[in-house]
């Protein structure tokens, strides 16, 4: 049994016990969270889509927020002496799937 659902404006396809690392959510550590923008369900070779799934909802535990790894911006004109170096380092948390109800 798998679902794709839309977490924080991203899809993802999950499955009962899997972790994922999605953007930034707001909740603290160990707390239940339910995903109720379902997409797709999928359930012993059965499909569902659209009306069928408006009481379909995906359940997660948050289980820590972390930062990724960090991204060099590098900016240059040739020939003008212009250079800009930056970096950005991205907010994520980490969520493991507890239930998929279709």
């Amino acid at each position: 049994m798998y679902a794709i659902v839309s977490i924080a404006g991203q899809q993802f396809k999950v499955a009962k016990d899997q972790q994922i690392f999605v953007h930034r959510l707001q909740g603290d550590e160990g707390a239940n969270i339910e995903f109720d923008n379902v997409l797709l369900g999928e359930n012993e070779g059965k499909f569902k889509l659209g009306t069928d799934l408006k009481s379909a909802k995906v359940s997660a535990t948050i289980l820590s927020h972390l930062k990724g790894d960090k991204v060099i911006i590098f900016k240059k004109k040739r020939r003008k002496g212009y250079k800009k170096k930056n970096g950005h380092r991205q907010q994520f948390t980490k969520i493991q799937i507890t239930g998929i109800t279709l």
